[in-house]
């Protein structure tokens, strides 16, 4: 069983990063990647001007039960809206926010779904 479990984490940090580096290329600035706060994690925090954007990266190796980006739950969500709340409390953030989706599908497609 802890085979799998590292093996997830090993393929979601790689996807996190491949994610990463495609905001990146794109003028994004990182502020963080995997941001905790109580059961809730952020797996990237970037800046673009005045704008802090919160992505959760989503990966499927195919698309025969549904596209990455549908797979956020309703707790998600949730959890998603108050670790960033704590985030921009720590930070002291004034500016505004956005929440974005970072899908990747098994043949390496990204999307980049802005302001879900």
């Amino acid at each position: 069983m802890k085979k799998k479990v590292s093996q997830t984490l090993e393929i979601g940090n790689f996807y996190e990063n491949k994610a990463k580096e495609f905001l990146q290329a794109q003028g994004y600035e990182m502020i963080a990647q995997n941001y905790r706060f109580g059961k809730g994690e952020i797996d990237l925090i970037a800046q673009k001007g005045n704008l802090l954007i919160f992505v959760e990266v989503r990966y499927r190796k195919n698309t025969a039960f549904g596209f990455p980006e549908q797979t956020i739950s309703a707790k998600k969500k949730q959890l998603l809206r108050q670790t960033a709340e704590n985030f921009i409390f720590e930070q002291k953030w004034q500016g505004n926010i956005r929440f974005d989706v970072v899908a990747i599908s098994g043949n390496d497609q990204i999307e980049h779904f802005q302001d879900c």
